[in-house]
């Protein structure tokens, strides 16, 4: 029923495969808006962590157990955390194919590798000055090697996000790129292991020894570090869209409040600043994974679903298309043979001048013909009371859940919504599946009206009023292409449609249904743009 009524501008449309790639592509997280609940959820945690930061800070200088094997669990999780992401990322630029993508995932792919040598040398890990041959500095250079990767990941992406370039090669070039790209990180990988392990002494002296800092190369490098951080946030901040771009901006904040904290705060290792600064770390490589995971799953949640929905609705409409069919071929079959009979003898007759006998043979046709109007009449009848199971409902709650089912398509097209319901409607007497067919079915062409907007906002408005005392109206608005006033009547028709491929049967069921509850279905004009679908149902019990 999901039937395009609305006339789209030919120099605004494009190609429907474009259309039906790129709304694929907006189900990713890549792509897909986030939700408000999301940015509160996003906002929340960055307060959180703030919070921790001001509690932390004034006593961030106070030093603890040295407890090596502890940090080395935090190692293998933040290990483990980047590798899984930059595998998702990964998948996610073989479906979208957008080198901001790639860009991200090669870099948590570098700083996941990383994070390996890393345990080897660090000092009290495996043993007191670390494994491999490793020196005083040698931790300090991977670490600095490791916060440049999230920083310069950060930026890439945000630049290239803007830019939303994507390549254009073919699954087997792509394969051959990310394989090659995996080699050259791994390559680099083991190159800053064997410069921080047997060219140690080439290194600058961060650490005076395995705990106390050098303050002034520390200094310097924390400065590089904690800039080039504020611009990724900044970038993320002022070119953000998604639902991805929302958690990295988290994780960025988190990675920021590392730098400070790390870099300007604490002044040597295993001090409560120290270990603190490692939990931000911790925290700033889970966001993006728990997001993926969590989304992802929601999504595909969301699709099985639309799946069981989709396939159980199939299902009734065949049962009772099969059932509808054998009853209309097995009633009709007596009316329409009598018309050929009749219709046959007519013809005879008039041959034969035989005015009265044709005149007879003629009425007997039409006889027929309404008999076999009241048969189809009397098997959807028949269907309708089998199939419309009517209870008392509020409207309200039809409305919700119809925005509810198609939250995701709004989001998709970055449609935003208002409802303003009116509280204390009277109760309607009706069907709740068929009604909620009817909003689902409007919302569903105000989003596909809305579609090929761009030159103003996408908004979606639905109301619920009472009017005249006893009936409930609501009114689905958008603000997309509108509708031809020509036309304005006549999409209610069945079989007329002004959809390439609509079937121009969406409207005239939705009307159908609406009517058969006592109301009335009628659009107008939307202003400046779009249609009102007006939905008028009376209250109390229909005939």
């Amino acid at each position: 029923m999901n039937d395009q009524v609305h006339a789209v501008s030919a120099t605004r449309g494009a190609s429907s495969d474009m259309r039906a790639a790129s709304d694929e592509n907006q189900f990713l997280l890549a792509t897909l808006p986030p939700s408000k609940v999301q940015i509160r959820l996003a906002v929340g945690i960055v307060l959180a962590l703030i919070a921790t930061f001001l509690v932390i800070a004034p006593f961030a200088n106070i030093r603890l157990p040295q407890l090596g094997s502890f940090y080395l669990v935090i190692l293998t999780v933040t290990m483990l955390n980047d590798l899984i992401t930059s595998a998702l990322l990964f998948s996610q630029f073989f479906v979208v194919r957008r080198t901001a993508l790639f860009a991200l995932a090669i870099s948590y792919l570098f700083t996941g590798s990383l994070t390996i040598p890393f345990m080897l040398v660090f000092p009290g890990g495996f043993s007191p000055t670390g494994l491999i041959g490793a020196g005083l500095q040698s931790a300090a250079l991977i670490t600095v090697s490791y916060r440049l990767g999230i920083s310069l990941g950060l930026i890439a992406y945000a630049l290239l996000r803007n830019a939303d370039s994507t390549t254009s090669f073919s699954g087997r070039s792509l394969l051959v790129i990310v394989i090659g790209s995996v080699a050259l990180v791994v390559a680099i990988v083991c190159g800053l292991t064997w410069v921080a392990t047997a060219k140690e002494a080439l290194l600058p002296i961060i650490f005076a020894d395995t705990v106390v800092r050098n303050r002034g190369p520390a200094m310097s490098l924390a400065v590089v570090q904690l800039t080039l951080i504020v611009l990724a946030l900044a970038l993320l901040r002022v070119r953000w869209r998604s639902v991805l771009d929302v958690w990295l901006m988290v994780a960025c904040f988190t990675e920021l409040l590392f730098q400070i904290m790390s870099g300007f705060i604490v002044n040597e290792r295993f001090t409560l600043g120290w270990y603190g600064a490692r939990g931000y770390g911790l925290i700033a490589t889970m966001a993006v994974l728990l997001a993926l995971l969590s989304e992802t799953t929601a999504l595909y949640a969301k699709l099985a679903r639309s799946v069981i929905r989709e396939r159980n609705a199939r299902e009734a409409r065949e049962v009772a298309m099969d059932g509808m069919a054998a009853a209309m071929a097995h009633e009709l079959k007596q009316p329409l043979t009598s018309i050929a009979l009749d219709g046959g003898a007519a013809l005879r007759f008039i041959e034969k001048s035989d005015r009265d006998e044709a005149r007879a043979a003629i009425e007997s046709v039409v006889r027929s013909a309404h008999r076999a109007a009241e048969v189809i009449d009397s098997i959807r009848s028949l269907y309708k009371r089998d199939l419309d199971r009517r209870t008392w409902l509020n409207v309200n709650e039809v409305v919700r859940q119809a925005v509810t089912t198609l939250d995701t398509d709004l989001r998709t097209h970055r449609i935003l919504v208002a409802t303003e319901l009116r509280d204390a409607l009277p109760q309607l007497f009706g069907s709740r599946a068929l009604l909620e067919e009817v909003f689902v079915n409007l919302i569903t062409n105000a989003i596909e009206a809305m579609h090929a907007v761009t030159d103003h906002e996408r908004r979606l408005r639905i109301s619920s009023d009472l009017r005249r005392g006893s009936t409930v109206v609501v009114t689905v608005e958008d603000t997309g292409t509108g509708i031809d006033e020509k036309d304005r009547d006549r999409i209610f028709e069945y079989f007329f449609t002004t959809k390439s491929k609509g079937m121009g049967i969406g409207l005239a069921i939705c009307r159908a249904i609406v009517e058969s509850h006592g109301g009335s279905l009628h659009a107008s004009a939307n202003s400046p743009y779009g249609t009102i679908f007006h939905v008028a149902l009376p209250s109390g019990k229909s005939s």
